[in-house]
């Protein structure tokens, strides 16, 4: 007889939507908490002298960290809509197949056109580098 594996595999499983948004959801979690990091180091400086905070607004206009912060603008929404869905399904609507998948369909849409919003209004219209 075959050895079977204690609990379920990642080989057992076919790849499917609600798969992909609930990794995504849990890698977009790690990414805020580094986020945090930065958002504490800005507001320590803020709360600082003003040469400290030139220097740390220097930093974050970079180009590197601009990328860095267009990143946690994309995962807080990701994860922001998804943690909606969750709420719904929360409340017992939803969890059927066809319904998880178009749910997580409009997830994808929602951040992809949220995010667009967003780093437009803070990019293009505040007028970043």
């Amino acid at each position: 007889m075959r050895q079977r594996p204690l609990s379920p595999h990642l080989d057992v499983y076919r790849f499917a939507y609600t798969m992909a948004t609930s990794i995504l959801h849990r890698i977009t979690g790690v990414v805020l908490s580094a986020g945090l990091l930065v958002l504490v180091w800005w507001l320590l400086a803020a709360a600082g002298d003003a040469e400290g905070y030139a220097g740390v607004a220097a930093a974050l206009g970079s180009g590197p960290m601009q990328v860095l912060l267009a990143g946690w603008v994309i995962a807080f929404v990701y994860h922001l809509c998804n943690g909606i869905r969750h709420l719904i399904w929360d409340l017992g609507y939803g969890l059927e197949k066809a319904e998880a998948r178009r749910s997580a369909r409009w997830v994808v849409i929602a951040t992809v056109l949220i995010s667009l919003a967003l780093l437009y209004a803070g990019f293009v219209l505040r007028g970043a580098p």
